[in-house]
C-alpha cells in the first residue's frame, strides 16, 4: 500500500459519518458526513473535460470545512498576529524563480522585477480568440490581498469579501496559524455536492438556476459581463444562497485552492480500480501546458467563469495553479479534520 493513496476494502463501516457528540462544531464551519460517491464527471455533463474522466468511486470521512471562503477581515487578522508577508509582496529573486522557468529563459528588467500579482483587465474590448488568455490578464505591480485592483485600490468596506492574491504559501500558512488544513480535492467535491450526491452543480443538475445560485459571467466574455446576477466581479460572502449543507460559493466567486497536486492525467490514472479511501491525490504533479512548475488542484470556478471559455462551476471542473501564483479571483476556505484516540479521520 503506497503514501499516495489507501484503497477502501469492503469493510465499508470504518467511514467517519457522524460528527462525534464530544466534539463541538467550531465558529464559522460545518460538518460534511463521510460519504460515499462518484467524483468526476457526471454521465450527461456536455462540459466536461478529459481532465475530469473517467468518475470513479471515492469514500470521504467527515470533517468540518468553513461556511464561506476565507475573508479580508479572517487574512487580516491573520497577518497582524504573525506579521506575514504574502509572496505577491515580497521581493522577486530571480535566482529563484528561474529554476521554475524553461532553461535560458532571459532575465526581464528590474523594472519588471517587483512584487506584484495579476489582475483581470477590465478594460478589454474586442477580444475573438478565447486561446489566448493574456489579453485579459495583465500583471500588476503591487496588486496584493491589501491592494487587489493595484496601487491606489484597498480592501476598505470590503471586510467580508473573500481575500484574493494569495498563494498556495500564503493559505498554508494561514491554515498552520488557525490550526486547519486546506481541503483535498475529494473533500472538497464532497462538501460541494453536500446532500445533493451526484448533481453536475452544488444545487442539482438545472443549469437554469446559475445565475440564482452563483456569480458567474454572463454576456460575451471577456469584452463585456451583463451582471444579470447582480455582480460584475467579485461578490461579498453570502450574496447567494448556501447550497444543501449550508455552505456559500461552491460555485463561482473566486477559485479555491486544494492541497492535491494538480495532474491532468490523474483520474484517468484511477480508472478501473476499487473505492479510493481518502484519496490525496497524485504524488507529482503534470500538466503538459505548464511543464516546468508544479500546481495544486483549485475548484469552484470564479466571477469571470462562463460556459463560452470556463464552465468551472460545475464540481468536476478542476484546474492547476502553480504554487507561487496569485491573481484577483483565487481564494481559499479550510477544513478542519478529525482525531479520535489514536485515529485520525
Amino acid at each position: 500500500m503506497t503514501a499516495k493513496y489507501r484503497i477502501l476494502l469492503p469493510i465499508l463501516a470504518l467511514i467517519l459519518v457522524k460528527k462525534p457528540d464530544s466534539i463541538t462544531t467550531p465558529e464559522g464551519m460545518v460538518w460534511v458526513s463521510g460519504v460515499h460517491f462518484t467524483q468526476g464527471a457526471v454521465t450527461g455533463d456536455q462540459l466536461a473535460l478529459p481532465r475530469e474522466k473517467p468518475a470513479h468511486p471515492v469514500a470521504v470521512d467527515g470533517f468540518f470545512i468553513d461556511k464561506t471562503e476565507v475573508t479580508n477581515a479572517q487574512f487580516e487578522k491573520f497577518v497582524a498576529a504573525t506579521d506575514y508577508v504574502t509572496v505577491a509582496e515580497r521581493p522577486i529573486d530571480w535566482e529563484e524563480m528561474k529554476k521554475a522557468l524553461p532553461p535560458g529563459t532571459p532575465k526581464p528588467a528590474d523594472s519588471v522585477l517587483k512584487p506584484g500579482s495579476l489582475i483581470f483587465n477590465r478594460k478589454v474590448a474586442n477580444v475573438n480568440d478565447l486561446r489566448n488568455y493574456a489579453q485579459w490578464w495583465e500583471w500588476k505591480t503591487g496588486a496584493n490581498w491589501k491592494h487587489p485592483q493595484g496601487p491606489g485600490s484597498s480592501i476598505e468596506g470590503k471586510n467580508n469579501y473573500p481575500v484574493v492574491h494569495v498563494s498556495y504559501e500564503d493559505a498554508l500558512a494561514y491554515c498552520k496559524w488557525a490550526k486547519r488544513q486546506l481541503p483535498t480535492e475529494a473533500q472538497w467535491a464532497a462538501a460541494a455536492h453536500g446532500k445533493i450526491n451526484g448533481g453536475i452543480y452544488t444545487w442539482g443538475d438545472d443549469e437554469a438556476l446559475l445565475k440564482k445560485e452563483a456569480n458567474t459571467w454572463q454576456g460575451d466574455f471577456p469584452n463585456k459581463n451583463l451582471a444579470e446576477d447582480g455582480f460584475s466581479y467579485i461578490s461579498p460572502t453570502h450574496s447567494f444562497d448556501p447550497n444543501s449543507l449550508g455552505i456559500y460559493d461552491m460555485a463561482g466567486n473566486v477559485w479555491e485552492i486544494t492541497q492535491d497536486n494538480f495532474s491532468v492525467n490523474y483520474y484517468q490514472d484511477l480508472a478501473g480500480g476499487r473505492e479510493i479511501f481518502n484519496p490525496r491525490g497524485p504524488e507529482k504533479s503534470f500538466d503538459p501546458d505548464n511543464p516546468y512548475q508544479p500546481e495544486k488542484v483549485i475548484k469552484g470556478g470564479s466571477f469571470l467563469c462562463d460556459e463560452s471559455y470556463c464552465a468551472s462551476y460545475r464540481i468536476s471542473a478542476r484546474m492547476g495553479q502553480s504554487l507561487e501564483s496569485s491573481s484577483g479571483h483565487i481564494g481559499f476556505r479550510t477544513v478542519k479534520n478529525v482525531a479520535i484516540g489514536n485515529q485520525y479521520y
